[in-house]
């Protein structure tokens, strides 16, 4: 029968598609390179990497400093003098040096709790870095992901349009045969012809979107060669047809990254105003140092000295009046807080709005997939049934090419559903804090 053929020769296409596929990478392979490479992902590492070297004890304030100066310095003077009784007399180049070595130890002692606060805001500091450098994982995870299985659905498109080619250049064959015999007519087997054209230049703009599909897959693997041949090692698309809006609603009020960064950004600010407060507490500091200083004169009583010792202080102060620059600092984090609190509660918002959204379209994309999986199968089989009789001469051309233009248009709906779909399951999994179940 016919239609066997070329469901034959549809089979042999798909098989020698993949033979030039030599270097397959599942996703987890895609992924696993992408981590490693990825050039904002190595970016957001080093930027935690700065806020995990900026917590420290030192930093915030609470460790003292320790100082060690040395200095070398010395006059040449020439010095013309008249005394009392009108006599007068000249030094000539009179070098006196000075030299001082002091090693002084400071260390602040109280200063209204500010040391706590800046080591909380630090360590608050660190964890917002490492939920930025979360939330760039999480977003190349989804981007990839996403991209890989557009791979996957642009070779399917790709062969479902080397199929069409084969079924024109069937009725081409078909056409010619008719056309030799004397029973077809030479504008019939034209007609057939510039059918078969067609469907080969869309196959070649096809192959255009696949490759450019494979380059975008190698630019966020940062590979040196970005026209590496990648082929997935999945042909379908695994669709995820049990996700509850409940559970995924819990899981992202629970693990949202950018949600839990809104509410340590919103923690930050309130650092920010216990700051300015503290500014209003007495401050208790403590110095000392040990010194050593040796002279030299060449005019005077003595020709050299020598001066070593110890120093102490304790310093207590308390600002009285700065110009009411406190009362503005603490006024202006109060509105910083209230700003964070508004912005937590956007993104909150946004979260859910989102959840709402993607999970409707996700549910109303299965309904769809039953629609088009049926209308697929009737198109499979008012095909065969045209193509029969096509080659009895029972159907025109056009109408054939209409029965061949609606196969192709039912699969390529299919196929953008399954993928949309996967979309939709990508995105629930991303705003639900899971998106990381896909390495």
């Amino acid at each position: 029968m016919l239609m066997n053929r070329l469901i034959i020769a549809f089979l042999m296409v798909l098989g020698f598609s993949e033979l030039p596929a030599q270097q397959v990478h599942s996703l987890k392979d895609v992924l696993a390179t992408a981590l490693e490479n990825n050039y904002s992902i190595q970016i957001a590492r080093n930027r935690q990497a700065i806020s995990d070297n900026n917590l420290t004890l030192g930093n915030a304030g609470f460790l003292p400093s320790l100082d060690f100066r040395s200095q070398f310095s010395g006059t040449r003077n020439t010095t013309d003098r008249t005394d009392l009784d009108g006599n007068q007399s000249t030094l000539r180049n009179i070098h006196n040096t000075v030299g001082s070595s002091n090693v002084t130890l400071g260390w602040t002692i109280f200063d209204g709790f500010r040391a706590q606060i800046s080591y909380d805001k630090l360590s608050a500091l660190q964890e917002v870095g490492e939920l930025n450098t979360q939330i760039a994982i999480e977003n190349m995870v989804a981007g990839i992901t996403a991209e890989y299985f557009n791979l996957i659905q642009q070779k399917r498109l790709l062969n479902n349009l080397k199929f069409a080619v084969e079924l024109s250049r069937e009725r081409v064959r078909i056409d010619e045969e008719r056309f030799l015999l004397g029973s077809g007519s030479k504008l019939q087997l034209l007609q057939a012809e510039v059918f078969l054209n067609a469907d080969s230049s869309r196959m070649g703009r096809q192959e255009e979107v696949v490759r450019a599909s494979q380059v975008r897959l190698n630019e966020l693997m940062a590979l040196d060669n970005l026209r590496f041949n990648l082929q997935p090692a999945d042909t379908i698309i695994p669709l995820n047809d049990i996700m509850i809006y409940e559970t995924l609603e819990n899981a992202a009020f629970r693990n949202n990254t950018v949600l839990r960064s809104a509410a340590k950004n919103k923690r930050i600010t309130q650092y920010d105003k216990q700051l300015a407060a503290s500014q209003a507490y007495p401050w208790v500091s403590l110095s000392s140092g040990y010194g050593y200083n040796y002279s030299t004169f060449q005019t005077g009583t003595f020709t050299d000295q020598q001066t070593y010792g110890m120093n102490y202080a304790v310093t207590l102060g308390v600002n009285i009046f700065d110009g009411f620059n406190r009362r503005r600092q603490v006024s202006n984090a109060t509105i910083q807080v209230e700003n964070s609190q508004l912005a937590y509660e956007e993104t909150l918002k946004a979260v859910q709005s989102d959840l709402i959204n993607i999970y409707n379209e996700y549910l109303n994309n299965f309904r769809l997939l039953d629609l088009e999986t049926q209308n697929l199968q009737v198109a499979y089989e008012t095909l065969d049934i045209a193509m029969e009789r096509y080659r009895l001469g029972a159907l025109s051309g056009i109408e054939l090419r209409e029965v061949q233009k609606n196969l192709l248009e039912a699969e390529e709906r299919l196929l953008s559903i399954q993928y949309s779909t996967k979309r939709a399951e990508i995105s629930l999994l991303l705003i639900a804090g899971r998106v990381m179940e896909y390495l």
